[in-house]
């Protein structure tokens, strides 16, 4: 009986192991898509601020001519 525990903890513990391996393979995944996306986030900014910047003076919400 002491022998099948033995083989059921080391079963759980390679179970764990592999699990955590997963987990950081997944974890790294994300952070490399986070950097991603506030790279695109810093890049969409800095365009909304130099069109910001290129339309200054003109009325934001000026109505077309043919109204």
């Amino acid at each position: 009986m002491n022998e099948e525990r033995l083989v059921d903890i080391e079963s759980k513990l390679s179970f764990q192991e592999d699990l955590i391996e997963e987990l950081n393979k997944t974890l790294y995944q994300q952070q490399k898509r986070l950097a991603q996306l506030e790279e695109v986030c810093r890049t969409l900014a800095g365009h909304i601020e130099s069109l910001s910047a290129a339309n200054e003076g003109k009325p934001v919400n000026e109505r077309p001519p043919h109204y």
